[in-house]
């Protein structure tokens, strides 16, 4: 029995990886499939199994290998225009349809056999001829619900798909199974395949439709456990890694970064440090952008690129107000020094909006990175657990690739007592604290650092103005109390930076 084994090991072929031609995945396999093997790929209606199946064997194509489309479910005609849909064609592709007109004619049935029987029998042998015809090194099979009706008992279908299994193999043919999940307790495929690709689509009661892709097993094979978000618009499938910080070690020098004011400098003990993020807290209106903006503009006038991922207003609007208060930023776009992403929650899953910051830190080189706010992003999450688990690995990531990172928090309420949807300060190095407060019948703001990692900060409550060219800070307010309760009170005696009138705001 040894010498028996020892000697298929000497015959067998050592493996090989191939691509799967779908942007994500063979990243999320750690280098794609294992070919000459049979691969399951489930999924509901709608998931997107067709249009992955055809990435595969276009993909094949493009290396020179041949591709054959099997489909009991779809005309010729139908692939071909799920094809046309995404700007491709498949005249270089084999489909083979199994459900002809010839199939449907009533002088071609018979009545001494069931007809399952007979029709189960004639599509294993149609498949089987069109394989030894067309000799591909890649198929599709589309889609196995119909043989499982065929097979009417779960013994007969089993022994029928390893029969097929076992003749894509002795072909040397990598096969994609797909399987619309029509039988849901049905496990005898996850069994034979040798790996399992789920696909999944979830509704949401408002916004765009959510899609996931989940590798259950892929066996001898290193893959990303767990779900990972994915994208199906014209073009085909995009698949986004789960972002795993520890993956994406990096060095950089840890230098504090000024802001572009000092007064804001003098509070943060020296400025923004690269490679740490700050979290900028504090109710509408109260200059939790502004501020953000002064900091940013700080390091596009260093040269640095920049990235402003903008959840709450429109770019026209962010603008106005930037230019409004001296702060240009026309010139940086048009350079493309800084991008400027307005992004709708509703429409975006996480993990497109953790790879658009990837492709922008690993392939536009930027290095200060905006997200504005927390709150809109949190709403495309499924739940404030998911927020935290996505947020660390993002922050963990671009921190260690030197990337100085400002996160806005929004907080309900103008004035008086004050809440947050999530408080995520335990995640940031820095977090700054803006408040409201009155004076001389003048509704006012304050400024302070509650926490720094990296620096000694100020420990002090200063006034905060916004003004042309950004944001001016005050002496600190010697008598101020309760800021950190959210009802400040100041009592002191520190002149105010604005007696009469409004600031810019």
């Amino acid at each position: 029995m040894t010498e028996h084994l020892q000697s298929r090991r000497a015959a067998r072929k050592a493996t090989r990886r191939i691509s799967t031609g779908v942007p994500g995945l063979d990243d999320i396999l750690c280098g794609g499939l294992t070919a000459e093997r049979v691969y399951l790929v489930e999924g509901s209606p709608g998931a997107g199994k067709t249009t992955l199946g055809l990435q595969f064997l276009l993909d094949g194509v493009a290396r020179g290998e041949k591709g054959l489309y099997i489909t009991l479910s779809e005309t010729a005609d139908e692939l071909d225009a799920v094809a046309e849909s995404h700007g491709w064609s498949i005249d270089a592709l084999s489909v083979f349809e199994l459900a002809d007109e010839e199939a449907l004619d009533p002088d071609a049935q018979q009545s001494v056999l069931h007809p399952a029987e007979v029709e189960l029998g004639e599509t294993a042998k149609g498949v089987m001829n069109q394989v030894d015809l067309v000799k591909p090194a890649r198929v599709v099979f589309d889609s196995l619900s119909e043989m499982r009706l065929l097979a009417q008992n779960s013994l007969r279908y089993r022994r029928q798909i390893l029969a097929l299994k076992q003749f894509f193999t002795s072909r040397s043919c990598t096969v994609l199974m797909l399987d619309d999940k029509t039988s849901q307790s049905d496990q005898h495929l996850h069994s034979i395949a040798h790996g399992v690709i789920s696909l999944e689509q979830l509704a949401k009661e408002f916004g765009k439709e959510r899609r996931r892709v989940n590798i259950i097993k892929m066996r001898g094979l290193r893959f990303r456990g767990g779900y990972h978000d994915y994208l199906l618009d014209t073009g085909g499938l995009r698949m986004f890694p789960r972002l795993v910080a520890a993956e994406h070690p990096g060095t950089f020098e840890p230098v504090a970064r000024s802001t572009g004011s000092a007064g804001l400098d003098t509070v943060l003990g020296g400025g923004l440090i690269a490679g740490t993020n700050t979290l900028i807290v504090g109710p509408s209106g109260i200059g939790k952008t502004t501020v953000t903006v002064r900091c940013m503009l700080s390091g596009l006038e260093r040269g640095e690129k920049a990235v402003f991922c903008l959840f709450d207003e429109g770019i026209g609007t962010f603008l106005v107000r930037s230019r409004a208060l001296g702060m240009e930023l026309d010139g940086y776009l048009a350079s493309g020094q800084l991008s400027i992403r307005h992004i709708d929650p509703a429409e975006l899953s996480p993990g497109e909006f953790a790879q658009m910051l990837r492709d922008a830190v690993e392939q536009e080189d930027v290095g200060f990175v905006a997200i504005d706010s927390l709150n809109a992003y949190m709403q495309s999450m499924p739940g404030e657990q998911f927020l935290m688990l996505q947020m660390h690995e993002l922050l963990s990531y671009l921190n260690q690739k030197g990337i100085t990172t400002v996160l806005v928090l929004g907080e309900h309420g103008l004035v008086g007592e004050v809440k947050r949807d999530v408080d995520l300060s335990y995640l940031s190095d820095a977090t700054v604290l803006l408040r409201f407060f009155e004076s001389d019948g003048m509704l006012r703001r304050a400024i302070t650092v509650v926490k720094s990692r990296t620096a000694n900060h100020a420990l002090t409550i200063h006034e905060l103005v916004l003004r042309d060219g950004g944001v001016d800070i005050g002496e600190s307010l010697q008598g101020f109390e309760g800021i950190l309760t959210g009802v400040p009170t100041y009592r002191g005696e520190t002149a105010m930076m604005v007696s009469h009138g409004n600031d810019a705001s």
